[in-house]
């Protein structure tokens, strides 16, 4: 499950994202299906089969953006005095461990999804509460170092 809160500057990404899904990239999987079928019979044709296959991963991508975008609640960006969605927060684990996670249902390298066990348990906290953050081997400790928005 994904939380449906994002930001104005995550829900432009995924607006980008999708404009650039829905023109350029749909235009070459067009292109491509188009010169494929020029090479004949179409059962035993591996370049047609593959640019079907692209077209259908790039449509359920183009869906699934839509129906986010359509159903986003739009927040405020995190001011940086408390953990919201937008923050970039770092976290200092019981071991001294420090890590840096932006809160974002967008995805993507160095975020938590805000439904996470890590990010639930940071939302609305504040600089040096500690958090205890259930996982499958054991709970942990977390401490927000800083704070700041995204």
């Amino acid at each position: 499950m994904t939380d449906g809160r994002l930001t104005e500057r995550q829900a432009e990404a995924l607006r980008a994202e999708l404009a650039e899904l829905e023109g350029p990239q749909r235009a070459e999987v067009v292109a491509a299906i188009k010169r494929a079928r020029e090479f004949g019979d179409l059962s035993e044709n591996f370049e047609y089969h593959a640019a079907k296959n692209e077209q259908g991963l790039l449509e359920a991508r183009i869906r699934t953006l839509r129906a986010r975008l359509d159903h986003a609640e739009i927040v405020g960006e995190a001011d940086g005095d408390e953990v919201g969605i937008g923050s970039v927060v770092e976290v200092e684990d019981d071991a001294g461990h420090t890590i840096t996670v932006e809160l974002s249902s967008v995805g993507g390298a160095g975020t938590v999804s805000p439904t996470s066990p890590l990010g639930s348990a940071l939302l609305g906290r504040k600089v040096g509460e500690t958090v205890e953050v259930p996982a499958p081997k054991g709970a942990w400790q977390a401490t927000v170092r800083a704070i700041r928005a995204s």
